[in-house]
């Protein structure tokens, strides 16, 4: 089954990399580019913007093609757009081409899901999805670090190289590795409407897009934080981000076992609490560089361990419409990409530190926790 699958992971890693290492090699890019790092967080939020547009866009302008053309198409267009970053010289110019590279981001995850769950029996799909996000987490313990020690040592262009290069390994793979897919029957636009008129789906998506936005405003400007408060060495930054990504795969871990256990909706409550004083935490401790990393590390792990909850529950609301909904998790999450980097960014411009940024993700995420709870109330009622 991996042997199949291997194309999608290693799609999932390129694009994990190009959405994570931005957090690392932020400092570097505004440097170089002589602008803020305020400014230079906008390259996020472009990047998370070309997500929600690209998704439903490419998935519906391909729904004819194969499957596997499609992902190769995706790929392709994944490769050119990071290689052209890695010549970029020129801020605009660089943020137009990030915007460009996330908009195959969610098609690629959307068509993948489809492709793994339909390449293995009903008893096993879980498990083969689950084999595609393994890149993205893979990202995080391996090439983020690896692209911002790169940026670091040499330049943050060597970085987006490294990803146009994972790029172009997927669309050999898909090529020679993807058995035969078939065509893609995509659902008419009128079934998304039941679901986008629940109440709980609302709710839900709400949630994710306001509620994880704490976690993009805090690892958004984690680097500078880390260097010019906490007094760590720039050349730690890689091993942090490593630390980041264990964090991610414990939670991971982590969010699965407590989904087991607690209903989902109290266990995202339970959860986006949890984050909102780990960032509370980080900015109060943000001073001392032990205990900071020890909090770094609870709060990555808290942050992805909500992923899977919120799955859970946009799957019990959808009813038919299940493909439509893991599209819309995947919009929400990358629309609160957008909000946390930006709103993240506003304290700083306005001059109020580089700390600032944590009780930007505080408030965030205690809107979640309001959203949460207005959610399990709902079921809670209903049961």
């Amino acid at each position: 089954m991996f042997r199949k699958l291997f194309p999608l992971t290693l799609g999932g890693l390129g694009i994990g990399t190009t959405e994570f290492v931005m957090m690392g090699i932020l400092p570097n890019i505004a440097e170089t580019l002589q602008i803020s790092i305020p400014k230079a967080g906008n390259l996020i939020s472009g990047y998370a913007l070309g997500v929600v547009i690209g998704g439903p866009l490419l998935v519906s302008l391909m729904r004819k093609l194969d499957y596997k053309i499609s992902l190769i198409l995706l790929g392709m267009l994944f490769l050119v757009f990071n290689g052209l970053c890695a010549l970029s010289d020129n801020y605009y110019t660089l943020l137009c081409l990030r915007f460009f590279s996330g908009l195959p981001h969610g098609a690629f995850f959307g068509i993948g899901s489809v492709v793994a769950a339909n390449s293995v029996p009903a008893n096993k799909q879980a498990r083969a999805v689950s084999l595609m996000f393994l890149g993205l987490t893979a990202a995080n313990l391996l090439t983020v670090p690896f692209g911002t020690y790169l940026a670091i040592k040499f330049t943050w262009s060597y970085t987006f190289y490294m990803v146009a290069l994972i790029g172009l390994v997927t669309v050999i793979a898909i090529i020679f590795f993807l058995p035969p897919t078939g065509k893609e029957i995509t659902p008419k636009k009128t079934k998304s409407v039941p679901l986008l008129q629940k109440r709980e789906a609302l709710l839900i998506l709400s949630m994710t897009a306001v509620g994880t936005a704490g976690t993009f405003a805090w690892i958004s400007y984690i680097a500078p934080l880390m260097t010019n408060v906490a007094q760590v060495e720039q050349s730690f930054i890689p091993q942090i981000m490593i630390l980041i990504g264990v964090g991610m795969v414990v939670g991971n871990l982590t969010g699965g076992i407590l989904s087991d256990r607690l209903k989902p909706a109290r266990a995202c409550l339970i959860l986006l609490f949890a984050i909102s004083v780990a960032f509370l935490t980080t900015y109060f401790l943000a001073t001392l560089p032990h205990l900071l990393l020890i909090t770094t590390f609870i709060t990555a792990c808290l942050s992805m361990a909500i992923a899977t909850p919120i799955q859970l529950l946009i799957m019990a609301h959808a009813a038919s419409s299940k493909s439509v909904a893991a599209a819309s998790t995947q919009a929400a999450f990358n629309v609160a990409n957008s909000i946390g980097a930006f709103l993240g960014g506003i304290p700083l411009t306005l001059g109020f530190g580089l700390r600032s940024p944590q009780l930007v993700a505080c408030g965030l995420a205690l809107c979640g926790v309001l959203l949460a709870y207005k959610l399990y109330r709902s079921e809670t009622k209903e049961t």
